[in-house]
């Protein structure tokens, strides 16, 4: 299922207020990523900006083998959200199941690799990944527990912005923290 118009609208609220503001506070950080989530009807969409060094602990095009291995298995776990333990988990009332996942990192792309090594870019590289569930009871989304910092413990911080039914909102997560109330 693609995304409505609202939720596209939403999403771009978000990501430009977020992006402009970034810009303006604080360009690429280390041990920060920023989430947004935007509700709209029964979607619930969550886009992850992360520097590579939050997950990989380098941020370019891998070197070496063991390297390569590593941005192997992040890409494939991020295509995996859910599988073992959770880096995204809603309400199970609102019977949500991931419908489509986007990844991109230049940095990682493998036609890209040769070239990045060569010329030396992408030494503050991205990850930015974007995901979307269908929820077939979505009025039960409460909260959204995140499995982030268990996952990469570099990330320090999570700056997350809402967007949904209930109006917008914004916070910062730090460890301890997992869960992001959808409802205020």
């Amino acid at each position: 299922m693609k995304p409505t118009t609202i939720t596209v609208a939403l999403l771009s609220c978000l990501v430009i207020t977020g992006h402009a503001v970034a810009a303006a506070e604080r360009p690429h950080e280390h041990g920060a990523l920023k989430l947004d989530v935007a509700i709209d009807g029964r979607q619930l969409l969550i886009s992850m900006e992360a520097p590579l060094d939050n997950l990989l602990g380098f941020e370019r095009a891998p070197r070496s083998a063991a390297e390569r291995q590593a941005a192997a298995e992040l890409l494939a776990r991020l295509r995996s959200p859910n599988q073992g333990r959770p880096l995204f988990a809603t309400d199970a009332a609102a019977q949500c199941v991931l419908s489509h996942v986007e990844l991109n990192s230049p940095a990682l792309a493998p036609a890209q690799n040769a070239a990045s090594q060569a010329a030396g870019s992408h030494e503050h590289a991205d990850l930015d990944a974007s995901y979307e569930f269908s929820c077939a009871q979505p009025q039960h989304l409460r909260q959204l527990a995140l499995g982030l910092f268990e996952a990469y413990p570099r990330i320090q911080r999570i700056d997350v912005q809402i967007a949904g039914p209930a109006g917008q909102s914004k916070l910062t997560l730090k460890r301890p923290a997992r869960s992001v109330a959808l409802t205020r």
